[in-house]
Order: structure tokens, then sequence, then C-alpha cells
């Protein structure tokens, strides 16, 4: 074989290299290590982070002076013990919000595993302790994954999620906005840097594009009508014309797993396929060890959304499984 053929192969393995590597699929923490930790806390985020994710998730949400605040709700009693520490401060519905209190009085709050309507923990298993969790701003978490990756040389990314966008305009509060001009702050509204951002609003996603400019990766994220997430069709988005629509302005879907799979049959829907002849990613949610069919293993239900519905990346709340299993 003679030099110049060499040379030709070893530019067509680095090629074969850097495709297979672009085509890895990524693991994104969702809201940190949740299956470990309470969810969204620094603390969440860095076991996270040691246990290797490729992006870590934030749901946003904004306080009362306009701080964003990294929050799966725009409530706040199923995670902390607002009832108790502010007792008078709930709505005529009886919700306590996030939007009704400062970043201080936030801070004062315990944070705890997520519970339900009766106080009795979602996912019985989890954390069971009372230790000192507290809220953080999004811009705490930022500077969290930035030191990290400086001190460690990795390049951990965000996965940010805006939440209930026209619920906080009809409150007067443009959480989009915020939310962009603090990627901003930092030089993360950027495409080519490791950051998401992804909204069940696909008016919100047009916007966020559209009009505010936005320079960042989207994701378009897809619930069921019925869970009223949005005035979002999203029986429409799953359509071939409505994934088409999403990618004149998107990078990408992020599908809830039964979307994707048909956990009876055990096998993938058409979504991914079509989705993928657009050009979009598949980032669908989440995996989580202790709430599988009965029915299935966790390594089948790995199985099945990497090898045979082919996704790009996975919201889980069990990162070292996951990465676990992709390693192997």
């Amino acid at each position: 074989m003679n030099v110049i053929k060499l040379v030709i192969l070893g530019i067509i393995m680095s090629v074969v290299s850097i495709n297979a590597l672009q085509a890895s699929p990524i693991v994104i923490a969702h809201r940190g290590a949740s299956g470990y930790l309470p969810e969204h806390t620094l603390e969440s985020a860095t076991l996270a982070y040691a246990q290797g994710a490729d992006y870590i998730e934030q749901d946003l949400v904004v306080t009362k002076d306009a701080k964003l605040i990294v929050l799966h709700d725009i409530h706040l009693e199923t995670v902390t013990d607002v009832q108790q520490k502010f007792p008078t401060r709930k709505r005529q519905d009886g919700r306590f919000y996030a939007l009704d209190f400062t970043l201080t009085e936030l801070k004062s709050l315990l944070v705890h595993e997520r519970r339900d309507e009766k106080g009795n923990q979602v996912f019985k298993d989890r954390y069971q302790g009372e230790a000192n969790f507290q809220i953080a701003t999004f811009e705490e978490h930022i500077e969290l994954v930035q030191q990290l990756n400086r001190q460690f040389g990795k390049d951990t990314g965000f996965y940010i999620e805006i939440k209930s966008p026209a619920w906080h305009r009809e409150q007067g509060v443009d959480i989009s906005q915020l939310t962009i001009s603090l990627l901003r702050k930092y030089q993360l509204d950027d495409s080519n840097k490791a950051v998401y951002v992804q909204c069940f609003d696909f008016a919100e996603t047009k916007r966020l594009r559209n009009k505010l400019g936005a320079k960042v990766k989207l994701i378009q994220l897809i619930a069921e009508n019925d869970w009223q997430e949005s005035t979002t069709d999203y029986d429409y988005l799953k359509t071939p014309e409505g994934l088409k629509d999403i990618s004149g302005v998107a990078q990408g879907i992020g599908p809830w797993i039964p979307q994707i799979l048909d956990l009876e049959k055990k096998a993938p829907t058409n979504l991914v396929t079509m989705a993928h002849g657009l050009g979009l990613a598949v980032h669908p949610y989440t995996f989580r060890k202790d709430a599988l069919p009965a029915n299935m293993s966790t390594h089948e239900a790995l199985d099945l959304l990497f090898n045979e519905a082919k996704i790009d990346g996975l919201f889980t709340d069990f990162t070292d499984i996951t990465i676990d299993y992709l390693s192997q």
C-alpha cells in the first residue's frame, strides 16, 4: 500500500470516527441526579455531573423579584415546605406560586423529595432524609457547571426548559426574554455551545427563534393534548406536517417515551423515523428504573430506546445506569 493510499485511509478513518462520535446518544440528567437526591438542587446537579451526564437539565421559573430559579413547577408545595413556612401565601386555588415569593423568601425553604397531594413521597425508595437542600438560581447552576468544566476539562452542557411562558406573560413576566438575556450574559446563546433550550409551547418556540432572535439550539417538547401543558396541538406536531413545521425553527423534538414506543408490543412507533427524515434529533423523556412497565426490565427498556427506536439522547433520572448501559 503506497503512501497516498495510507493517507486516504487515514482521512477516511478520521471522518468515520468523527461521525461516530457525533452520532453517539447524549445522556441528559433529568432535574439532575433526581433518582438519588431532591430534584434541581445544586447537590443533585453535582452528583449528575460526577456520574458523567452529557447535559444537566434546568427547568426555569421566575420569582417575584424577576430572578430565574431552577424549579420544575410554577408551584412550590410539591417539593418544598412552603405550606409550613408561609401558610397564608397561597392563592385562591390553594396553590403556592414561586412568582409570589422573592428569592430571599424562596431560599428560606427546605427542598425535599417530590410529594403528592396527600403528602406521600412519589418515589418512595428515593432520598428519604431531611437535609437542608435549597432552591437555586439559574446563575448558580451555570457557575457550578462552568467551574466543574474548567477544573475537570469537560464540556458538560445545559439543557434548559422554559416553564409555562404563556402563564408567565399573563402575570406580566416575559420568562423567555429573561432566559435569552441571561444566556447572552454568559455567551451561551450560541448554536455551537453545549446548550439546548426546550419548551412545550410551540408558539413560544417560534417566538424564541423568530422574535427574540435566539441562536441557541431549540427543542420542541411534545406532550399529550389532555395534559393541557399549553394551547399547542400535540397531535398535529406528531404528524409529518407538524414535524416539518418544527424543523423550520428547532433542531429536535422531546417526545414522551410512549409516543415513540408501543410499550405493549415492545416496538417503536414511526415518530423517530419521521423526525430523523427531517433532520430532527429525538430526545425523549423520562427513563426511570423505578417506574418501568411491570413486564419490562431496565436493560430491555434501554435496549428498546437506543437500539430499536434509535433515539439521539435520553432524559433520565438515573444517569449512572444509562451511561453504564451505553458503555457496554
